[in-house]
């Protein structure tokens, strides 16, 4: 969720977009201090030639193989109608593994509501970004960005 300022279209951008998680072991409940990420171009062949995933690793305290991948047609922009609701912008199949955070960083683009002046660089890791649309001759913003998980 996001409250969005004369921006519209706030999306990852390209298949190298790095999902920064932050992800608990179902197994065990582990979950690991650091970030990881996860991209579209990356892929890893899961055991017995079960297909691929975005990642696969294996639990430090329990050892089981749990795996994380990201369903690249359910990526869907944020938009001017969404702000400040809740809103499925990425779906991931998980298994043995569930997201518990998520840190926005560099990689997003968006695009001026009413003029459609593009920015295509923008930093979300501070979960507010600003900037201004000469074209509109009007500020615009991404502020207090916010997530959260939902299981289907």
């Amino acid at each position: 969720m996001a409250t969005l300022e004369n921006v519209t279209n706030v999306r990852p951008v390209g298949e190298d977009f790095r999902w920064f998680l932050k992800l608990k072991c179902v197994s065990c409940g582990e979950i690991p201090d650091k970030w990881q990420y996860i991209s579209l171009m990356e892929s890893t062949p899961l055991k017995g030639g079960r297909g691929s995933a975005s990642m696969v690793q294996k639990c430090k305290l329990c050892s089981r193989e749990n795996s994380i991948d990201i369903l690249g047609d359910t990526i869907t922009p944020y938009n001017m109608e969404d702000s400040e609701t809740f809103k499925t912008m990425v779906q991931f199949e998980c298994r043995g593994l569930e997201p518990v955070d998520f840190q926005p960083q560099a990689g997003f683009a968006a695009e001026g509501a009413e003029s459609g002046t593009k920015f295509p660089e923008i930093n979300l890791q501070e979960k507010d970004w600003t900037d201004y649309d000469e074209e509109a001759a009007e500020s615009v913003g991404v502020y207090e960005v916010t997530h959260q998980f939902t299981k289907r």
